[in-house]
């Protein structure tokens, strides 16, 4: 039976924000897992928002998926336009992380 990861990135630390990112990019592309969602929150919305590297990365990730980050965070940060323009979806993810966990998703938390 295939795992299910929960991907959530929530860190500012730029160099655990890019591990992250990466193992969801390579555990998504390479299949290593039966499926990855991937969510932002915290203090990484606004490390995105700020940050070119990181923001390249998450083009990468968006390859495979529509990235996801909390707008109630984004929204206290002054983060929500720019992620929006950055094409990330912009969500309550309470309930969403919540039920990606009942649903057997194992979240994985940089």
């Amino acid at each position: 039976m295939g795992k299910k990861v929960l991907l959530i990135l929530s860190t500012a630390e730029k160099e655990k924000a890019l591990a992250g990112t990466l193992y969801g990019i390579n555990a998504i592309r390479n299949k290593w897992l039966e499926e990855v969602k991937v969510c932002f929150f915290g203090p990484f919305e606004s490390l995105l928002a700020e940050d070119e590297e990181v923001q390249q990365a998450i083009a990468m990730l968006a390859e495979y998926q529509v990235p996801v980050a909390c707008k109630f965070i984004s929204d206290n940060s002054g983060v929500t336009e720019k992620l929006a323009q950055l094409g990330i979806q912009l969500e309550y993810v309470g309930q969403t992380v919540s039920d990606y966990i009942n649903d057997g998703y194992v979240p994985l938390v940089f």
